[in-house]
């Protein structure tokens, strides 16, 4: 769309030509080759993308600097930060916060332009993502508490903790450039990891203003940043065999790139979260107006741009009619404009070849007996499509079997629930399902089969990742690992312990452990 009026705390009043990245504590100055950052959203009367900045385009001998950073800090189990007592990690952490919270507004001006989500989206990301930080600090400091102690069994003592896996290479995505990515970082680097993160193509300038806060809270190359392309970065990293833990939000054929890349996978950790295709079952006796307003959320928010997002529904040939002409007519009652516009749900696609791609699938499904339900579905500009609802679906459209992440919306018809159940079981995907009813006994040994198939099954309710929490993670090609605020400390460690056998020698000299402080491992202190 061609410029409306932007308020002047939202104007792009000097492009950000992001030359520093971070090794090794120091922030470094690149004068190589860089990539220019546009922004979809036109600030011209005549639409023309918007210039945001450039970065750096890196390449190997950065990458492995990166790595080399990482390693050193590590320092094979002997680093500062891989046996720095747990308060002191906390301590670093919470001065980092600080120093996030400070650059708030000029992260969510950066959000808006950079992946076109709209202010309070991106106000909501920013503040989540500063509490989910928090609330990781929390549950670092419980996770301490628990381990305060010594265990006995058949006559050997034993000192529970939880201890960092080495590095962890980072890649987040773009669609929650913040929120998603520190939900991996942070708790790599709070449980003793070293990091090497690169941020992801769009949603990468944001990155900027953390800089300075990442090289001043932490010590020397615990966290690396560097930036470019995941093949010029992220595959020269891998193929060393010295990256510990892959951790990554994206699609599983770039997790399966770079997982083949490392020479010994079996010692690789995984922490991936990938695609979904998650379906909405409408039953027959469904409260309409409750489904139309959650479907509405589940397949676009933020322009379906989510691996949360709903991305078919299977609605009862009972009540297919009713739902499809209240499902359309609110999807055109929509609002598009500019992040900044008060009441705009629908904002421009940051990825310039999307609309092209969600043609493509309206065009295979129109081909092969689809119809677009609503009056504005598949309408252009020059930065969006309005989404277009597609039915009756089959399933040899694209439509059904590609992860569209993006404004369109495949219905289908079902007579009998094993229609979709059926459907659930053979697809590549396992992360969510919104059920909609109310008669307890359909809904019931449906809920014990669905949990099966899924792993969160949302009664009358679109699919979400949050609270943060509650687990997050998926079956088949969906997810590795487990991710929430409990969760994701454990998967970015390792329980190990030290044991003795119970006689004088060994309580003397443990006892003198504790006494003395002298081991940061062997601790009964207590993080209040």
């Amino acid at each position: 769309m061609v410029k409306t009026n932007i308020p002047a705390e939202y104007e792009i009043k000097e492009v950000i030509h992001q030359k520093q990245y971070l090794i090794n504590g120091e922030l470094k100055t690149w004068d190589g080759k860089t990539s220019e950052v546009y922004s979809t959203i036109s600030s011209t009367d005549e639409y023309a993308p918007t210039l945001l900045g450039s970065i750096p385009d890196m390449e190997e001998k950065e990458a492995m600097e990166a790595l080399g950073a990482a390693l050193k800090a590590f320092d094979k189990g002997k680093g500062a930060w891989p046996t720095m007592r747990v308060n002191e990690r906390i301590d670093c952490m919470e001065l980092f916060v600080k120093k996030m919270q400070s650059k708030r507004e000029e992260i969510v001006k950066l959000l808006m332009w950079e992946i076109g989500k709209s202010l309070p989206d991106s106000q909501k990301e920013f503040d989540r993502t500063v509490e989910y930080i928090h609330d990781t600090i929390e549950d670092y400091k419980q996770l301490d508490r628990d381990a305060a102690k010594f265990e006995k069994n058949d006559g050997v003592y034993a000192h529970i903790r939880r201890g960092p896996l080495g590095v962890v290479l980072c890649l987040g995505p773009y669609n929650y450039p913040l929120n998603e990515t520190f939900a991996l970082l942070i708790p790599a680097i709070i449980m003793g990891n070293t990091t090497i993160f690169k941020p992801a193509k769009h949603g990468v300038l944001l990155i900027t203003p953390l800089l300075e806060a990442f090289q001043s809270s932490f010590p020397k190359g615990v966290v690396n940043i560097v930036f470019g392309r995941g093949r010029a970065v992220a595959a020269p990293i891998m193929k060393t065999g010295k990256v510990d833990v892959l951790a990554l939000i994206g699609n599983s054929k770039s997790a399966n790139a770079l997982q083949n890349q490392h020479p010994k996978s079996n010692r690789l950790r995984l922490v991936l979260g990938l695609e979904a295709k998650n379906p909405a079952i409408i039953l027959p006796d469904a409260d309409l107006d409750l489904t139309v307003d959650e479907c509405i959320a589940g397949t676009l928010s933020f322009n379906g741009q989510r691996c949360t997002a709903l991305k078919v529904i299977y609605v009862h040939e009972d009540i297919a009619e009713e739902f499809n002409k209240r499902f359309a007519k609110r999807v055109d009652a929509l609002k598009f404009g500019n992040p900044w516009e008060d009441g705009v749900k629908l904002t421009p696609l940051p990825e310039p070849g999307k609309p092209a791609y969600i043609q493509e699938l309206i065009d295979d499904a129109r081909e092969k007996g689809a119809r677009i339900l609503n009056k504005k579905g598949g309408q252009h500009s020059e930065n969006y499509i309005w989404p277009a609802i597609l039915y009756p679906v089959n399933k040899d459209m694209r439509v059904y079997k590609e992860e569209q992440f993006g404004p369109v919306i495949p219905i289908l018809t079902f007579k009998d629930i094993e229609e979709p159940l059926d459907d659930m079981a053979e697809s590549n995907y396992g992360q969510q399902v919104s059920l909609f009813g109310k008669d307890v006994y359909a809904i019931a040994p449906l809920i014990d089969t669905l949990v099966n198939l899924v792993c969160r099954v949302n009664l009358n309710s679109s699919c979400q990742r949050g609270p943060d929490v509650y687990p997050f993670t998926g079956r088949k090609d969906s997810a590795q690992a487990t991710l929430s605020v409990h969760d994701a400390l454990r998967s970015f460690s390792v329980r190990t312990f030290v044991a003795f056998k119970d006689n004088s020698l060994n309580t003397e000299t443990v006892e003198q452990l504790l006494e003395s402080k002298l081991s940061n491992f062997i601790s009964t202190d207590y993080i209040l």
